[in-house]
């Protein structure tokens, strides 16, 4: 299982080491392992901390200077209008300056203008067809198969109300064409997936996707800033002319996540947003009137608030997009955080939300991606955080647009969504009172993790009552039914006290008994008063599982991932996975030792370990990690319920 989030992806430079397999890690701040990936990969940031080796083929940087001119001509286009205002200073006019090539589009009918504020409120809440279109090299190429339009439905059914359809482009242009024409099939594959998903009343937003670290990284030493404004005119231009006739269902988002390190970086994509007004408008059609997302460096909230500056000379309402995947530590299961929601959790998402906020107190703001996936996230902590940051979002009139990849919300297979009380937190979220929620630890310091989303049982022994603390927020619990579809009866199954709600063994031991086998043996799901959520509870017998082997020698396994067989005791989930040498440090990030006893040591999800049904992995990098530290290492995986690895987690030894 792999958890796949667009990013500002950055090529890295290969070194003569051990090759990392599909998907691994090969990058980041305190990373020690190789950064060469197997064939048919390349290494690409998805942040400072996390690069992974991702589907595509390396291709070599160019040394042509800024001040170099390709063999694209462009001129200046006349416009007399501006931007809808917004409280930032204009940009500087754009050096790049482009006249349409022959052609652009007519259409016929009409055209329903809308105002940006209006069509943010309407997508609001929306959700993203990831790593389909935006699949590097094509559609078909990551996770996911070629999208039907049933998928659609099934989106809207849910109660989303947009699609973002995110768009790479790089490997479409027509082999030794001089003036970078995209092939026509690809550009009416993307205009028939914009028609499936508005034929649905769905709003549609349609960008330039990872050509952001393909081809256009302003960033890199040397970039030719004058090829990447060319090729970016030439190609918004192409995009422009076949959806210039699109209903104001559709918006165009100039770029996904633009690498951007300085203020320098910052000008050069406030020039490429006006280079991306330029040609959708030289392409004529209803293009002039169409709602714009507008994106500031890296589409950060900081950097954008630091650094963004609205193009003038064009009538087309625009919106800000940005992008929110913080803490990264809880989001991507970083060093043992598998908790969520203090005080100082949830001050962090207000501050960051309110920056940015504060800085374009005029201008329609998009969250054009966000995720805590059911993948990799604890069920109570997820919920907590979506309910929170959706309440933060509503307060502050920013629209949300989920990240979905494929593998962790939407099974587009069989149209079941993984998770549906997350899905009805978001798309739910302006319901006027507030979800109750299962209640769970937060507190940093704690040496185990409690979680009310859960009815944790051990095997062996004798059923008792379990008590569930809840945060009601106002609302009473109106009922209680089980997986069988039974409704369980108040004061003989169950009892509400304060913020507890409270099992009775004789309930429980019709689902459990010191020898059910181990794994959910049932799920609840409970109904409130208010609120838009239906939060479930899992009835969950455990013993600890166990691995087919407990060690290897580290040199015989470099170079590949290594899966050991496991037989779950529960959920068949690791929680999180602890690495220390023989000398008692940890493996990577030293600096982890100081932090709460059940992150201490910790590593993180995907880059460093994995699991699918049958095994624990750990990855070619992690295994070079050992290997350079010279040093065998145990790694202890932890399950839930989390007991800092007292009970309920296996060792496994890599020597050296």
């Amino acid at each position: 299982m792999q958890f796949l989030l667009s990013g500002a992806l950055v090529a890295l430079a290969g070194v003569a080491q051990a090759q990392v397999g599909g998907y691994g890690q090969c990058g980041g701040q305190g990373y020690s392992g190789s950064s060469i990936c197997t064939a048919g990969f390349v290494c690409a940031s998805q942040n400072a901390w996390f690069y992974q080796c991702i589907p595509g083929t390396t291709t070599s940087s160019s040394t042509t200077t800024a001040a170099e001119t390709s063999t694209a001509s462009i001129t200046k286009a006349t416009t007399t209008t501006s931007l809808t205002p917004s409280t930032k200073t204009t940009a500087q006019a754009a050096t790049a300056t482009a006249t349409a090539p022959a052609g652009g589009a007519t259409c016929t009918g009409a055209f329903s203008s809308i105002s940006a504020s209006n069509f943010v409120s309407n997508l609001h809440p929306g959700w993203n067809l990831g790593n389909t279109l935006d699949a590097v090299p094509d559609e078909g190429s990551w996770n996911n198969a070629a999208v039907v339009a049933s998928t659609f439905d099934t989106v809207k059914s849910a109660g989303f109300k947009s699609v973002r359809i995110p768009v790479t482009w790089a490997y479409h242009f027509t082999e030794s064409s001089p003036d970078w024409t995209v092939d026509s099939a690809w550009l009416q594959r993307v205009s028939d997936v914009v028609d499936m998903v508005t034929s649905r009343g769905l709003y549609a937003i349609v960008n330039v996707h990872h050509d952001s670290w393909i081809w256009a990284d302003v960033t890199q030493s040397g970039a030719n800033l004058t090829m990447i404004e060319e090729k970016f005119y030439r190609l918004w231009y192409q995009i422009g002319t076949k959806l210039a006739c699109k209903s104001s269902l559709v918006a165009f988002e100039s770029i996904n996540e633009p690498p951007c390190n300085t203020a320098t970086d910052a000008a050069e994509i406030n020039k490429l947003n006006k280079i991306f007004l330029q040609a959708i408008n030289d392409a004529g059609g209803f293009n002039s009137q169409r709602v714009v997302n507008l994106s500031g460096g890296g589409q950060d909230s900081v950097k954008t608030s630091q650094w963004f500056e609205a193009p003038t000379g064009f009538s087309n309402p625009y919106a800000i997009q940005f992008h929110y995947y913080s803490p990264y530590d809880f989001i991507f299961s970083a060093w043992g955080k598998t908790i969520w929601g203090s005080d100082s959790d949830k001050a962090a998402v207000e501050t960051d939300f309110q920056l940015i906020r504060s800085n374009f107190t005029k201008v329609p703001l998009i969250l054009g991606e966000y995720d805590a996936s059911p993948t990799n996230t604890e069920p109570a902590a997820r919920w907590k955080y979506a309910d929170f940051l959706m309440r933060t979002a509503r307060d502050l009139d920013i629209s949300c647009v989920l990240w979905d990849n494929g593998l962790d919300h939407l099974n587009r297979d069989t149209k079941v969504w993984r998770d549906t009380n997350s899905i009805s937190i978001i798309t739910k979220s302006t319901a006027s009172t507030a979800n109750s929620l299962p209640d769970s630890t937060e507190d940093g310091s704690a040496t185990t993790q409690s979680s009310s989303a859960y009815i944790f049982h051990q095997y062996g022994t004798a059923v008792a009552a379990y008590t569930l603390p809840f945060i009601f927020n106002g609302n009473t619990l109106s009922s209680i039914s089980d997986s069988t579809g039974s409704t369980l009866v108040s004061g003989t199954d169950y009892s509400v006290s304060g913020g507890n709600i409270v099992f009775t063994a004789s309930y429980l031991s019709k689902h459990l008994s010191a020898t059910t086998t181990p794994g959910v043996v049932a799920t609840l799901t409970l109904k409130f008063s208010g609120g838009a959520s239906s939060p479930t509870v899992q009835i969950v017998q455990w013993k600890t599982p166990t691995l087919s082997s407990t060690s290897a020698v580290a040199s015989s396994v470099s170079g590949s991932d290594l899966s050991i067989p496991i037989t779950w005791g529960g959920l068949p989930t690791v929680a999180a996975v602890k690495a220390l040498t023989k000398s008692g440090i940890p493996l990577i990030d030293e600096w982890t030792q100081y932090l709460g006893p059940i992150q201490q040591s910790r590593i993180t999800y995907s880059g460093q370990y994995n699991w699918d049904s049958s095994n624990v992995i750990l990855t070619s990098s992690i295994i070079s990690s050992v290997i350079s530290a010279g040093q065998s290492t145990v790694f202890t995986f932890e399950f839930f319920p989390r007991d800092n690895g007292a009970v309920n987690a296996a060792n496994f030894t890599l020597t050296v």
